[in-house]
């Protein structure tokens, strides 16, 4: 008599946070698929719910400590990993008793970790550590623990979070995609923690990233968003610092993809050569996703940071001219310690030359092991959010304004979503190169040939705004006349 088999477990993946760790997400998914896993999209009657946490600012920490309630309500077991249980690891295991909490070090075993959860088996949480101290300082020796893994970066133990593209599973359709350059930061701003939990900068190894681009185009992705802590230090632990430049066209040129993105710029390291390239490479996104954070100079100084607003709008200006269209996006923090009103004041200056396409505002907050912890200057938290409520209606004016000088233009839309109704044939939600396709807006293009499909570029000309959206008419060939 043959036994009946036992059903497969089911996880459902929750996923909170930034691209990276979208991607995170899809290479942990695709780990318990090879495991005997069964993925599923719903919480309700799962085995387990797997939550990748954020735990970059205040805001992130309670929405993902909300989510983790949340999936305590399924029934199911209830897993924390991602960067949040990473950074608090046994501290959050004790305040969140409902949730097993695993770390960046238990991935590459993530199906043995849920069997154990699911099987009642205690699991001790970690303690957290600054991962930064899990490679050698000098980027280039970095390349020896890459070396000694065979140059592969999942396979390089627990300094790095385990990346696993050959089982990458996509949970989220559409045909954008991120594609993670690297892992970690080796840079030491004042207000931020990334460092400390992500550790060390590490890039890819540009072969890797190109497999893993075919693939993706393979599973239908026609646009690849290249994310990392730090897009400009891609390259410089392999020995080269135009690794970015040169990987760019090779991306452009995968078949299938028709575009590429670049996400996640620190000013302070844009070179000239990389700005050319990004403005000017065919199948490139005119795309420049700049952290600014701020842009007096002083305050600058003392986040640990470079540039000021002159600096900033030279860059800007020097792209424009090399791409009149291109897209800017950048994030500011308000209320830093030691903020004064003419620090403001600059900052108003820099966002109203500055005409950029997209602006988050973020007020400070302290975080855990930050040196902005200690700084004196403190603000009330009331001002804080009062510069926020002022930044941001500055910023919602200027980001309108941006969008209808773009009346006009033309632009290369990719289709994502069929809006076409009976009477309103050939209508598509899209975004431009100059929109991320999570952040920045969208377009919406009517007048769409029939047959188009999701993935598809098309050009057309902007004809009306919407806030920051865009709203653009089909720009159809013209008939060739008879003869010709």
């Amino acid at each position: 008599m043959t036994a009946t088999p036992s059903p497969a477990r089911t996880v459902a993946v929750v996923t909170l946070g930034c691209a990276r760790n979208e991607v995170d997400s899809e290479e942990l998914a695709g780990r318990l698929a090879a495991e005997g896993y069964e993925l599923v999209e719903d919480a309700e009657g799962a085995d387990a719910v797997l939550v990748n946490t954020c735990g970059f600012i205040e805001t992130a920490k309670k929405d993902s400590v909300d989510a983790i309630l949340a999936a305590t309500d399924s029934g199911a077991s209830v897993v924390a990993v991602g960067c949040m249980a990473e950074r608090y690891g046994a501290e959050l295991a004790d305040a969140l008793p409902e949730a097993t909490v695993l770390g960046f070090d238990d991935y590459a075993q993530i199906g043995g970790r849920l069997d154990d959860v699911l099987a009642g088996r205690p699991l001790v949480p970690h303690t957290p550590r600054d991962r930064r101290t899990l490679l050698p300082i000098s980027p280039v020796e970095r390349s020896a623990v890459l070396a000694g893994a065979g140059g592969r970066v999942e396979d390089a133990g627990p300094a790095i979070p385990g990346h696993d593209w050959l089982r990458r599973r996509r949970l989220a359709a559409g045909p954008s995609a991120a594609v993670k350059l690297a892992s970690g930061c080796d840079r030491r701003c004042a207000f931020c923690a990334i460092p400390t939990f992500r550790g060390a900068f590490v890039s890819r190894p540009p072969a890797e990233v190109l497999s893993e681009a075919q693939w993706l185009a393979s599973q239908g992705v026609t646009e690849l968003v290249l994310v990392s802590e730090n897009s400009t230090s891609y390259g410089k632990d392999l020995g080269d610092l135009r690794s970015l430049e040169k990987l760019l066209p090779q991306l452009a040129a995968v078949e299938g993809i028709v575009r590429v993105r670049v996400a996640y710029l620190q000013p302070a390291e844009l070179r000239p050569g990389l700005l050319e390239v990004i403005a000017g490479t065919e199948g490139v996104a005119p795309y420049f996703d700049l952290s600014f954070q701020h842009s007096s100079p002083t305050l600058l100084r003392r986040m640990r940071r470079f540039g000021g607003t002159e600096d900033f709008l030279r860059t800007i200006d020097r792209a424009r001219s090399l791409a009149p269209g291109a897209g800017f996006r950048t994030n500011v923090i308000l209320g830093f310690p030691g903020e004064t009103e003419d620090d403001v004041a600059e900052l108003e200056r820099f966002l109203t030359e500055g005409r950029l396409d997209a602006v988050g505002v973020f007020g400070y907050s302290d975080e855990d092991g930050t040196e902005a912890m200690r700084l004196p200057g403190k603000l009330e938290q009331a001002e804080i959010d009062a510069r926020v409520r002022r930044i941001t209606d500055l910023v919602e004016e200027l980001t309108a304004q941006r969008a209808e000088e773009r009346i006009g233009e033309q632009v290369e839309v990719l289709l994502t979503e069929d809006l076409s109704a009976e009477e309103d044939p050939g209508v598509w939600l899209g975004h431009a190169a100059h929109q991320d396709p999570d952040a920045d807006g969208t377009t919406t293009v009517s007048g769409v040939p029939a047959g188009a499909a999701a993935g598809q570029v098309v050009p057309a000309e902007v004809v009306g705004t919407e806030g920051i959206d865009l709203v653009a008419a089909a720009r159809v060939p013209a008939a060739t006349p008879a003869g010709r």
